[in-house]
């Protein structure tokens, strides 16, 4: 009886020092394929889901002009003409199923912001998007659009870039949305009255597909380049309260 319960026993130590190997070397393998993976410079695939590519495969990128003085929303306005007014822009009625009601909606209230430069040049994206009727209202740093008509879901209270997404339901809104609202066309090769291949970045990685396709989320640092050269990301820091 001791002789088979010691064979028993040294059948258990050698049954879990099998499994403990294995373990080993399945967590060995893992961090290898990770550590392969990760500096292959290859695409890879956002946690939300995008497909983006390292900035180094855009090749040799021109540093940013300096940013334009501090606006109304503590965040810089570039100092250069809009990329286009809001002739066209909507002007009350539904876009994309996005609403324009007389007051804000804030059950979902998040910020992104957009550059855009064509052919190196920066460009603003304007005021009063989204805010039909638009009401400026003077600060120390310039104008903020307070009131208007309506608000839709999505809108620009200043010059400086800054995307408002206030919503009354959650959902995800895309760069399309918004340039749907501002009338303006957005595509692979144009945006706005500016074409050529156009470049998207999200924060600071190569976006790969249709920029309409872009998602407007918290704090997102979104940029398009129209034409050469291209610009080099230069993210904005959101104030408190953005």
């Amino acid at each position: 009886m001791r002789a088979e319960q010691a064979r028993r026993r040294r059948r258990r130590i050698r049954l879990a020092s099998s499994a403990a190997a294995a373990i080993v070397i399945a967590v060995v393998a893992g961090i290898t394929l990770a550590v392969t993976s990760g500096g292959s410079g290859a695409t890879s695939l956002a946690p939300s889901g995008l497909s983006l590519a390292p900035l180094s495969t855009l090749g040799a990128l021109q540093p940013a002009p300096a940013p334009g003085a501090t606006g109304s929303e503590g965040v810089p306005v570039p100092a250069a003409a809009p990329l286009a007014g809001l002739a066209m822009a909507a002007s009350g009625q539904p876009v994309d199923q996005i609403s324009c009601q007389t007051n804000e909606q804030i059950l979902f209230h998040i910020h992104a912001h957009l550059a855009i430069f064509v052919n190196g040049k920066a460009r603003q994206v304007p005021a009063a998007i989204g805010v039909p009727g638009a009401q400026a209202q003077e600060t120390p740093n310039g104008p903020f659009i307070a009131a208007g008509t309506c608000f839709y879901w999505l809108h620009t209270h200043a010059a400086d870039g800054i995307i408002h997404t206030e919503s009354p339901v959650q959902r995800t809104y895309t760069l399309g949305d918004f340039f749907d609202e501002w009338g303006q066309p957005l595509g692979p090769a144009q945006v706005g009255p500016a074409t050529g291949r156009v470049v998207a970045l999200y924060d600071g990685k190569v976006y790969q597909g249709n920029p309409r396709d872009i998602p407007l989320t918290a704090h997102a640092q979104i940029q398009l380049d129209i034409g050469t050269p291209l610009i080099a990301p230069q993210p904005v820091t959101f104030p408190a309260g953005l």
